[in-house]
């Protein structure tokens, strides 16, 4: 995911959680609680927290996780045969609270009614169904002093935004540009005053994803001073974000973090 050194988590572990309630917030998005005892075993660290998330395949009776906690729970996903396997994507915490961890799905489905395994789960999901969850840690990392920070994001890198925002001091001055698929997907957060948070949206359905995002950065008067930007969704988004920063802002590239969480036109394994 990333290209630089993330958080660590507190002491992680493959937990087994509950689906305890699913609700759609937005036009194109869906919020899945998780709770259950396994989640005794989480440790949240704020900011942009993100996990493994081991969905079932269709058919599974029970679903088959990995016991290894390192690197080498992938191989031992891997030597699991494939019809047991589940499938694996990346989220963020978008809430936690004592008992619950909420994730929010962007859900997009085709016109012949097909969706990926992500979204098909979202949209089926009901209490009592099971999920595995590996914590990843965090991805927002500064690693020097910095008079404020940028976010870029698409839908998928929101629920980030959201957290980034709600942990950093209130003193903090920034900018945040947030790309939707429609306005209406907006989402309340706490956000401190000093941080501007601009939306725009591809209402109507039009465009790549990140481009406006993209042309929203290029257009943006930035604040003098040193900045720590932090870019993360569609891959030619956060990688346009970076050139631009660094080549017409002079951002020193290790100033700018930036996470590909998905590629247009590509699907997820």
């Amino acid at each position: 995911m990333a290209t630089f050194k993330t958080r660590k988590p507190v002491d992680p572990h493959v937990l087994m959680l509950d689906v305890t309630g699913s609700e759609r917030i937005s036009p194109n998005v869906v919020r899945v609680t998780l709770g259950g005892e396994g989640l005794e075993r989480f440790t949240p660290l704020g900011f942009d927290q993100w996990f493994r998330l081991f969905l079932p395949r269709p058919g599974q009776d029970t679903l088959k996780l990995p016991t290894r906690t390192s690197g080498l729970w992938y191989a031992q996903y891997l030597a699991t045969a494939k019809p047991k396997r589940p499938f694996v994507r990346n989220y963020t915490v978008r809430g936690f609270r004592p008992g619950a961890l909420d994730i929010d799905f962007v859900v997009h489905v085709e016109p012949d009614g097909a969706s990926g395994p992500a979204a098909t789960f979202a949209l089926n999901a009901k209490p009592g169904d099971q999920v595995g969850l590996l914590d990843q840690g965090v991805g927002y990392n500064p690693r020097h002093d910095h008079d404020w920070t940028l976010l870029v994001a698409d839908e998928t890198g929101l629920p980030a935004v959201a957290g980034i925002c709600a942990s950093l001091p209130e003193d903090a001055r920034g900018l945040a540009i947030v790309e939707l698929p429609s306005l209406e997907d907006r989402q309340e957060f706490r956000v401190p005053a000093g941080v501007t948070l601009s939306w725009v949206a591809r209402d109507g359905g039009h465009g790549v994803p990140g481009q406006l995002a993209l042309e929203a950065l290029r257009a943006a008067e930035l604040p003098a001073g040193a900045v720590y930007a932090y870019l993360v969704g569609e891959s030619a988004l956060v990688t346009g974000g970076r050139r631009h920063l660094v080549e017409q802002h002079q951002v020193p590239k290790g100033n700018v973090d930036f996470i590909g969480y998905w590629r247009h036109g590509h699907a997820a394994m």
